[in-house]
């Protein structure tokens, strides 16, 4: 765990995002996005619902997709100024929890 301080408010993009479990079927629509020079794939998945998610979740198969972890891609609303803990980074964001225990991913360009 790290600490973070907030440098830019970031308002959350989405209210209800994309999760996946381990193993989870995921059906990707080809659509990508190299957002800071990290790749991210529009995906399904087993419920329907549809969002951003790192390259490197996917795993193929001679059957399909899959996902080779759990991740949810919740966003974390803070403001500047905040301090955060940090437990995970990947793409160029990091999973963060605020003082009151509410959590989820937050730009690394907006954390000191």
């Amino acid at each position: 765990m790290i600490h973070r301080t907030v440098t830019a408010d970031h308002q959350a993009s989405y209210p209800d995002p994309i999760s996946v479990r381990q193993g989870d079927v995921l059906q990707l629509t080809g659509e990508e996005y190299d957002w800071d020079g990290h790749l991210w794939l529009w995906a399904i998945n087993t419920q329907g619902k549809t969002g951003w998610i790192p390259d490197t979740l996917v795993s193929r198969t001679a059957g399909g997709f899959f996902a080779n972890k759990d991740y949810s891609a919740m966003e974390l609303s803070c403001e500047a100024g905040q301090i955060l803990e940090s437990f995970e980074t990947t793409h160029g964001w990091a999973w963060c929890r605020s003082l009151s225990g509410n959590e989820g991913w937050v730009p690394l360009k907006n954390l000191s």
